[in-house]
């Protein structure tokens, strides 16, 4: 069993506790290679989810390896890993107040540091399409851009990054971040960052935030 299998199936279980999914929606895939991925299954219960019901596919859908139909955004999940080399790892959730925001077809605005850090400025909205189709695929690659995180119009949450850990936690900041909006719209109004404190703090992220790196 690799240890890419229990780190998809142990995101799973965060997701869950998170609250960023509901029932069975929502999904989960690691790049294997130049061509493939592990994702999760279509349709089953996060809570029996075991390593050996993911799923292993190739870029264009071919089951690789596994007994079960993979999830039916694979599409999705293979047009970002083909778009964006840098990407290892995808998280999509249908959290609460990130799919508020899905529904108003609104980006949810960069007015928190950590936020303007882990996704690069605003979290965009693709433009509609029908879920699991090539369309959406398109739609989804292209409002993310460079960025970490992307919404799916009437749909959910995207969140990108080199590791699972990482991918989960772009999806767990965007959630605050649409909460705290919709709570500060109440009080009055709410002010975004500037573009080029967004570039500083990103660029800071990426170079020099956490344990292993010197800080400035």
């Amino acid at each position: 069993m690799t240890s890419s299998r229990k780190e998809v199936i142990e995101t799973t279980k965060l997701m869950c506790r998170d609250n960023l999914v509901f029932g069975t929606w929502g999904n989960v895939s690691v790049r294997e290679g130049e061509n493939r991925m592990l994702i999760t299954p279509s349709g089953m219960d996060y809570g029996l989810l075991m390593p050996e019901d993911l799923v292993s596919i190739s870029f264009d859908g071919q089951v690789l390896e596994g007994l079960w139909q993979p999830s039916s955004e694979w599409r999705v999940h293979a047009a970002i890993f083909a778009g964006r080399p840098d990407v290892r790892a995808i998280v999509h959730t249908h959290s609460v107040y990130a799919t508020a925001f899905a529904v108003a077809r609104q980006s949810i605005p960069p007015v928190v540091e950590d936020m303007a850090q882990v996704v690069g400025g605003a979290v965009d909205v693709a433009d509609y399409a029908l879920p699991g189709t090539e369309q959406l695929a398109e739609n989804v690659l292209s409002a993310l851009g460079a960025k970490s995180a992307v919404i799916l119009a009437s749909h959910g949450l995207v969140g990108v990054s080199a590791t699972l850990g990482e991918a989960l936690k772009v999806c767990q900041i965007v959630e605050k971040t649409a909460q705290a909006v919709l709570f500060a719209r109440q009080l009055g109004l709410v002010y975004s960052l500037s573009e080029e404190d967004i570039i500083t703090m990103r660029s800071f992220y990426l170079t020099s935030y956490g344990p292993g790196k010197r800080g400035r």
